[in-house]
């Protein structure tokens, strides 16, 4: 148990004061964790082989797949219309819960840094048009992002933890938009409530260049495109409850979360793409650069499963669930607290949920806890309390011009609340069913 402590100690501090690579601090660790934990020299390299190959072989398809329809959905001007539309639909009195809808689709393709640089502009633009108060009208819009990065597959964070846990990705992503919704209303518009006094001049840097209206894809192509990830898992989620259809061949095909993304891959390309002008050869030079893009996402999520396979070969990974069930706190809390540690300590919601997920793992197997929502739990505490160790903070305050004191009132505030009502509604669902 000391040399577990100590190997996370040495983690965090390769990650924040050394400014280690997460994915190279992770080899490390595994390394040193390996030796110091008993395994013979010559089986580490082995352990972190599997570690790694475990981990990715059923992650790295799903992230890359939705990396490209992420960026065509930004590129080809879809999330644009989907702001537009849903602008006329609330109106300038209701315009923030417009805010709030628009970053939760958009936010459910897009990795959550693509969301963010995405949506800021679209902020800016609306704040600009109705002089409404930058903090107050942009905050909703981002939690809504936060919430479906750190909730909801196929984001890399909760996609991996599915896998990890055996859980069910479609059941996941339905209980996920449950407690998605309230977490949103209350961290978003409810909270926003309470800062229209924080005064922010957005930079004029980051005001929109955006595509001229009548160059932007219909609103029918933009919505059908962006959610048809989300209607497919819950379809094949949904037939589970009618065993014996005469489609269930077809939909647990088509359940596959590989198979959905790469479906939605697919149809976006002529969609967004091919039927919109563009050529192939463009399409697929738009998918290469997203691939890139989160290429250190993968090489990240492989090095937490590094570590995780090294506690389990080592043997301490059931000494450490044996320990664990000997606290007098519910698992799915368990879940939350550490990956909420781990946050406040590294400041990376995805590390902090796959080094939670790699210490919790074992008690999954010696008790009766539901996958998918631990899942949730996870992901609910890997967003805790975002603040200087976290590039995300330093996001919001350049591209809103703020002090780090009216940052952390604003930004790190809103991500406190999304963990904790995110708890909540864990806890909440986990009685009900």
């Amino acid at each position: 148990m000391l040399s577990v402590a100590a190997c996370i100690v040495l983690l965090v501090l390769l990650i924040v004061w050394a400014k280690v690579n997460p994915f190279l601090a992770f080899l490390l660790v595994s390394v040193l964790a390996g030796w110091l934990l008993g395994i013979p020299l010559i089986k580490i390299g082995q352990s972190i082989q599997k570690g790694v190959g475990d981990t990715l072989g059923s992650l790295v398809l799903i992230i890359a797949l939705g990396a490209m329809l992420g960026k065509l959905v930004a590129e080809s001007g879809a999330a644009q219309k989907i702001a537009s539309v849903m602008m006329g639909l609330f109106g300038e009195k209701y315009i923030h819960w417009g805010l709030v809808c628009t970053g939760f689709i958009i936010g459910i393709p897009l990795f959550y840094g693509v969301g963010f640089v995405l949506m800021v502009p679209l902020i800016f633009s609306v704040v600009y048009q109705y002089r409404l108060p930058a903090v107050a009208i942009g905050l909703p819009m981002l939690a809504s992002l936060s919430v479906a990065h750190g909730f909801l597959p196929p984001h890399p964070s909760p996609a991996a933890l599915v896998g990890q846990f055996h859980g069910d990705m479609g059941l996941t992503l339905v209980y996920g938009l449950i407690i998605a919704v309230p977490t949103i209303i209350l961290a978003g518009p409810v909270y926003a409530l309470t800062l229209k006094g924080i005064h922010s001049e957005p930079l004029v840097t980051f005001q929109a260049s955006f595509i001229p209206e009548e160059e932007l894809p219909s609103g029918f192509s933009s919505f059908f495109t962006a959610l048809l990830p989300v209607g497919l898992l819950t379809l094949t989620t949904l037939s589970h409850f009618y065993p014996g259809n005469p489609f269930e061949g077809v939909l647990g095909f088509i359940g596959d979360p590989t198979i959905v993304m790469l479906i939605s891959v697919i149809v976006a390309t002529f969609t967004l793409g091919i039927s919109r002008g563009k050529s192939m050869t463009g399409v697929m030079k738009t998918y290469e650069t997203a691939v890139k893009d989160i290429a250190m996402i993968v090489l990240i999520s492989g090095g937490a499963g590094a570590l995780k396979q090294v506690l389990t070969d080592s043997g301490l990974s059931t000494e450490i669930a044996n320990q664990l069930q000997s606290l007098e706190m519910p698992p799915l809390f368990l879940g939350w607290l550490i990956a909420a540690i781990i946050r406040v300590c590294i400041g990376s919601a995805t590390v902090a949920g796959l080094t939670a997920a790699g210490i919790i793992a074992p008690l999954m197997t010696q008790q009766a806890i539901n996958p998918n929502l631990m899942v949730l739990s996870i992901g609910a505490g890997s967003l805790m309390f975002s603040h200087v160790n976290d590039p995300g903070f330093w996001m919001f305050k350049e591209y809103f011009n703020l002090s780090v004191k009216d940052t952390i009132r604003s930004w790190s505030m809103m991500e406190t609340l999304v963990a904790i009502v995110g708890l909540l509604g864990v806890l909440l669902l986990n009685q009900i069913i």
